[in-house]
């Protein structure tokens, strides 16, 4: 018998309106923020950047999407579980894996129980870079949380 899977995935035009929202909430904010949206493979489906937003931005944000769509995760909360481990070898094998980030910032994309997306932004404090992430987030109607 042969099984088929069938995967849900987040439309471009979704994804633009997830990055446009986070930038409206980092002009907001008074921040010049980087916007990425990644689909659970790594792929990049938006990005957009304010004109002033720090030159690094641009990759971190990818990497912290890339991050929350792979996991099924905030980005924010790998550091406490790694501060956890008494395990310097995680510690360093985390830390050696491309595109992962364990700061704030990253948010995953939930359509009921699945991850389908990650949500990174940068150029801001943690905390702001996650309020615009979940601002894109909501200009959409989507959530970063299952349900």
């Amino acid at each position: 018998m042969t099984k088929t899977v069938q995967q849900t995935t987040l439309h471009w035009e979704a994804a633009l309106t997830v990055a446009r929202g986070a930038l409206l909430k980092g002009q907001e904010l008074g921040i010049r923020v980087a916007v990425a949206v990644m689909d659970r493979g790594g792929n990049l489906l938006a990005f957009a950047r304010d004109p002033g937003a720090p030159f690094h931005s641009a990759k971190i944000a990818e990497d912290k999407a890339t991050t929350s769509a792979g996991f099924g995760l905030p980005t924010k909360q790998w550091w406490p579980v790694l501060e956890g481990m008494n395990s310097p070898g995680l510690l360093a094998g985390i830390a050696a894996v491309p595109r992962m980030v364990v700061f704030g910032g990253g948010v995953p994309v939930y359509v009921g129980q699945d991850c389908i997306a990650g949500v990174g932004v940068s150029g801001g404090s943690e905390e702001e870079d996650e309020i615009c992430a979940r601002a894109g987030l909501a200009a959409a109607g989507l959530t970063a949380d299952p349900g």
